[in-house]
C-alpha cells in the first residue's frame, strides 16, 4: 500500500478498531496522510469513514490501535489535538439566528481566543472567503453555498494544522462546489493537511493527491489517483450505432479481454478493462467487423476513479455518508471546542 510513511505524516492511524454493539465499524484500519496534502477517503456506506474521522477528531475513542494527529495522540492528548484541528461535517453547524460575523466570533471564543482576536480573525476570514458583505446578515438569509462556506470558515478560526471535511459539498450546486474546491486547494497550498470524505468521485479526483479506499473497516488501497487508475489497467470502450447490437458488442469485448464487459445502454457503450495498448483497438475492430456489428467508435482510455472504486469494492459508487456506522453524536465545532466527550 503506497502513500505517506509515519515519519512524514500529519495524520497517522495504525490498527484502529471500533465496535458498536454487534457492529464492527473498524477492523484494524491504517492511514497515513502527508503534511500539507489533501487526502480523499472513499468507501461504501458503513465502510468506516465517518467512524475514522470521529476518532481522529477525538469525538469517540478507538477500542484498539492508535492514532496521532499533528503529532499528538488522539486518546492521551485530546485537548492538544482539538486545538490543532478543524472539523466541518456534512451539515452546517452554524446558528441561523446569528449573523455570519457573530457566528465566527462565537467559535473564536470557544477556541479561547480573546474577544479582540476573535473579531479580527472573523473579519479576516470573511474577507478572504468573499463573505464580507454578507457578514452582518443573519445566516438564515444565506444560500446553501454561503452557509457551507461559513461552516468551513468556522473550522479555520484558529488556522488549524489539520482539517477534517466530511461531505463538504453534498447538495451544493456546481458553482458553490467550485467555490469550496478553490478554498480547499488554497488551504493545502498554505500548508494545511486536509482529510476529505466525499461521495463525489470527481471531487476526490480534482482535489486529492492521495486517495484512500476503505471497505468493511479496513484500508484496502492508498495511492495517488493516477497510480490507482494505472493499477487496474486501461479501458477499452465500444459505442455501437444501434442499441440492439450492444449485447453482441459486449460479448465480443468479453471474449476478447477474458473479462465481463460492462454496458451502458443510454450511451450505447460497452466497456472492458484491457492492458494491451493501442494494438487492442485494431484487434477489437477486426473482431467487431467479423461479427457484423455497426460501430460508431472504439477507444482506449485511462479508467475513471469511479471505475477504480468499482473494481476495488464491488460497488457502483460510494453511498452517502456513513453516519449510521456509529451511534448519533454531534460533530459540531461547538461541541468539539467546548470539550464535550
Amino acid at each position: 500500500m503506497a502513500g505517506s510513511t509515519e515519519s512524514d505524516a500529519s495524520v497517522v492511524a495504525e490498527g484502529l478498531s471500533k465496535r458498536f454493539g454487534k457492529t464492527e465499524a473498524l477492523r484494524g484500519l491504517d492511514l497515513y496522510v502527508a503534511a500539507g496534502t489533501v487526502c480523499g477517503m472513499l468507501g461504501p456506506n458503513g465502510a468506516g469513514k465517518t467512524t475514522t474521522v470521529r476518532i481522529l477528531a477525538t469525538l469517540i475513542r478507538p477500542d484498539s490501535g492508535y492514532a496521532r494527529v499533528a503529532g499528538f495522540d488522539v486518546v492521551r492528548d485530546r485537548g492538544k489535538v482539538r486545538y490543532h484541528i478543524g472539523l466541518a461535517g456534512q451539515y452546517a453547524a452554524v446558528d441561523e439566528k446569528l449573523s455570519g460575523r457573530d457566528n465566527l466570533r462565537m467559535f473564536g471564543r470557544l477556541y479561547h481566543l480573546s474577544d479582540r482576536v476573535a473579531r479580527s480573525r472573523a473579519d479576516d476570514l470573511l474577507e478572504r472567503f468573499d463573505l464580507a458583505e454578507a457578514g452582518g446578515r443573519r445566516v438564515e438569509t444565506y444560500s446553501g453555498g454561503m452557509r457551507r462556506r461559513l461552516d468551513l470558515i468556522a473550522s479555520l478560526i484558529i488556522a488549524p494544522r489539520v482539517l477534517f471535511l466530511d461531505e463538504p459539498t453534498t447538495g451544493l450546486d456546481p458553482a458553490s462546489r467550485n467555490e469550496i474546491w478553490a478554498a480547499v486547494r488554497n488551504l493545502a497550498q498554505e500548508g494545511t493537511t486536509v482529510l476529505l470524505t466525499t461521495q463525489y468521485l470527481d471531487e476526490a479526483d480534482q482535489l486529492a493527491s492521495q486517495i484512500v479506499v476503505v471497505d468493511r473497516g479496513r484500508t484496502i488501497a492508498s495511492d495517488t489517483p493516477d497510480a490507482l487508475k494505472a493499477a487496474i489497467g486501461d479501458r477499452l470502450d465500444v459505442v455501437v450505432r444501434d442499441v440492439r447490437e450492444l449485447a453482441a458488442a459486449a460479448e465480443v469485448l468479453s471474449r476478447f479481454a477474458g473479462l465481463e464487459a460492462r454496458v451502458t445502454p443510454e450511451r450505447r457503450e460497452a466497456s472492458v478493462a484491457h492492458n494491451s495498448g493501442s494494438l487492442a483497438v485494431v484487434d477489437v475492430i477486426r473482431e467487431l467487423d467479423r461479427a457484423g456489428l455497426s460501430v460508431e467508435n472504439v477507444s482506449l482510455r485511462r479508467p475513471t476513479l469511479d471505475e477504480v472504486f468499482l473494481r476495488l469494492t464491488g460497488n457502483d459508487q460510494p453511498d452517502p455518508p456513513d453516519w449510521r456506522d456509529a451511534p448519533p453524536e454531534s460533530n459540531s465545532h461547538a461541541d468539539m471546542k467546548a470539550g464535550k466527550p
